[in-house]
């Protein structure tokens, strides 16, 4: 399952306590599935995927972190970003998936390849105001 979501309390969800006090967002939807998950997708709009697609090889094309638990899983997920036009970047254990999140420097930003792994290591723990309740 490939957990494509982002925490808006603000914009959309209301108030998650569980959220709020820390709980990585992507173990929290694991719990409510009951199914391991792959955390992707959720740093890149809509538009960026339908028209910054390019072919493999292409310099400053567009990469996607993905985390999670299952290393086979993830090489899907990344296979699946590859086939979309995107590099993939494994991004570490689902317990490190806040580095893609809303309010990091990864987020909804269109970096390439090294850009995006400057991005996520640049990237700090706690959520900017804009995305708390």
């Amino acid at each position: 399952m490939i957990d494509i979501g982002n925490y808006a309390p603000q914009q959309r969800d209301g108030r998650i306590d569980a959220l709020e006090n820390g709980v990585i967002e992507s173990r929290w939807v694991e719990a409510q599935l009951g199914h391991p998950v792959i955390k992707a997708f959720n740093n890149v709009r809509p538009p960026s995927l339908l028209n910054l697609g390019k072919p493999a090889g292409t310099r400053g094309r567009v990469a996607l972190p993905v985390a999670g638990d299952d290393p086979r899983a993830k090489a899907v997920v990344i296979g699946l970003i590859d086939q979309l036009g995107f590099d993939g970047i494994d991004a570490g254990g689902l317990d490190e998936s806040w580095r893609q999140q809303p309010g990091t420097p990864v987020y909804c930003t269109d970096l390439d390849l090294e850009g995006a792994e400057q991005a996520l290591a640049a990237a700090t723990p706690g959520r900017p105001a804009e995305w708390r309740a």
